[in-house]
């Protein structure tokens, strides 16, 4: 079976790329959905669930796509990390997350809403830093846009700087897991 045409339900440039490595073509309709963070759900259902949420709102509007919905949050002791409002929140995350080990999670959902066909997965990783003091984080926030990232940084842009070592997928760190995708669509196409 042939996959349906592709459809990234996010604007975030980092996922695009992402995506290109697989070879897919694609186009891209950012998903307008709320996020949700409720108390009683572990943190891979809420990304799962954001995920959903991101991909169904897409979906409705083109049922004939295979839409993907991605949603990445990093947790420390299940505390959810989200994308710092300034820069002094996002030192304070840092300091929060140096010298310890926290999980980014990705939820990721497929769905053909005309082929009736759904996929809803979600992928953690363990991120140790390295200890870090207060100069070494402002040198690291100068040299990155803290803002837009869940935990106020991105492993891809010079991540070498606060990452000690990380267990499980690098381009879930960044924002999708392409291991466990490539697995997926080539499960939807048989």
């Amino acid at each position: 079976m042939k996959l349906p045409p592709l459809i990234l339900a996010s604007a975030s440039p980092r996922r695009a790329d992402l995506l290109k490595l697989l070879g897919v073509k694609f186009r891209i309709v950012p998903g307008d959905a709320e996020e949700v963070a409720h108390e009683h759900l572990s943190p891979l259902e809420i990304c799962q669930l954001n995920a959903h949420r991101k991909a169904r709102a897409v979906a409705k509007k083109i049922p004939d796509a295979l839409v993907l919905g991605a949603d990445t949050l990093v947790f420390l002791d299940n505390e959810i990390l989200g994308k710092p409002r300034d820069l002094r929140a996002a030192e304070r995350m840092l300091g929060r997350l140096q010298g310890r080990t926290h999980q980014v999670v990705t939820g990721v959902s497929l769905i053909h809403l005309r082929g009736h066909r759904e996929r809803i997965f979600a992928v953690s990783t363990d991120v140790l830093f390295h200890p870090l003091n207060r100069g070494q984080i402002r040198s690291y926030l100068q040299r990155i846009h803290p803002l837009d990232k869940a935990g106020a940084y991105a492993i891809q842009e010079f991540g070498e700087k606060i990452v000690s070592e990380i267990s499980g997928s690098y381009s879930n760190v960044v924002g999708l897991p392409v291991e466990e995708l490539r697995a997926e669509l080539a499960a939807m196409q048989s």
